[in-house]
């Protein structure tokens, strides 16, 4: 986020998220499982959000760039 703008993520299900609302991301592979829960979310339960390479590169790449 740069100049205090809000910045938002699509999601694989075609939902956009704002970056704010992040709780935690988990790397799975070539696909991130996003919480927005602030109570915390359970990826076996699917509660999260999933967002991959192969079908979002630019939202993809914004948050993987986290882990390396």
């Amino acid at each position: 986020m740069e100049n205090g703008e809000t910045s938002y993520i699509k999601t694989d299900d075609n939902k956009i998220i704002n970056e704010k609302c992040i709780r935690w991301v988990q790397k799975m592979n070539e696909c991130l499982e996003v919480c927005l829960k602030p109570t915390g979310c359970d990826i076996e339960s699917k509660d999260t959000h999933k967002i991959c390479k192969s079908n979002n590169l630019d939202s993809y790449s914004k948050l993987n760039k986290h882990f390396e």
